[in-house]
């Protein structure tokens, strides 16, 4: 029996996903989480989860930072991005990071239901109507992807806490952990990220930053 988490904090859209996987996967086990705390609550009581319905916009997901959590802390669980902003560019920054795929908010229950079918078919899915325009979007995230995928569960916390402006004593605090542990993290994150400090190990976490317009929002310049 699949098992399939839908984290969005909307109860309607949380409902209207349910009705579509309820056509295509009739003997799926449904769980839902209203922000990404509850989504990775879930996820650590059932590792076995076969998707997740991901909303990009829900509390704590903070962009793309929620995606590439949970496909670094959980990389075989399958994730399709749910969201209201179908920018090319965000959804070739989805794809990027390891998104299974990518269904729009404004979605029918018939294109709910082709969306889900071919994702649990293992194949990727992308509004037929944007596929030209993804597949043109250059300057994407694979690099920094890559990059960020490297970071085991704990150093992605402790990159996350960096960026948040966190000094390494309060991040031992924090995680239960010695600080120095906390300084071997960040010595593996600098190589990991090709970054010299912590100031631009927090630029990299930005970068998975989405505004409003749907353009990626990328800091221009690196401190010293």
């Amino acid at each position: 029996m699949p098992r399939v988490l839908i984290a969005d904090d909307h109860p309607l859209f949380r409902a209207a996903l349910s009705q579509a996987l309820a056509q295509c996967l009739p003997d799926a086990e449904l769980i839902e989480a209203q922000d990404l705390a509850q989504t990775h609550d879930c996820l650590t009581r059932h590792p076995d989860t076969d998707l997740v319905m991901l909303d990009l916009r829900m509390p704590g997901s903070q962009g793309l930072a929620g995606l590439a959590a949970i496909r670094c802390e959980y990389p075989s669980v399958a994730v399709v991005v749910v969201s209201g902003n179908e920018h090319p560019q965000v959804i070739r920054r989805a794809l990027d990071h390891g998104a299974a795929g990518f269904i729009p908010k404004s979605a029918g229950l018939e294109e709910l239901t082709e969306a889900i079918d071919a994702i649990m078919n293992c194949r990727e899915w992308i509004p037929p109507g944007l596929e030209e325009a993804v597949a043109s979007e250059h300057g994407g995230d694979e690099d920094l992807a890559a990059r960020i995928a490297s970071l085991t569960p704990q150093q992605f916390r402790v990159l996350q806490m960096v960026a948040d402006g966190y000094l390494n004593k309060q991040i031992a605090d924090r995680l239960s952990i010695q600080e120095r542990t906390v300084k071997a993290h960040m010595s593996d994150i600098f190589q990991k990220l090709a970054v010299r400090n912590r100031t631009q190990a927090g630029v990299a976490f930005r970068q998975l930053s989405i505004d409003q317009g749907g353009e990626e929002r990328r800091e221009t310049e690196a401190a010293d």
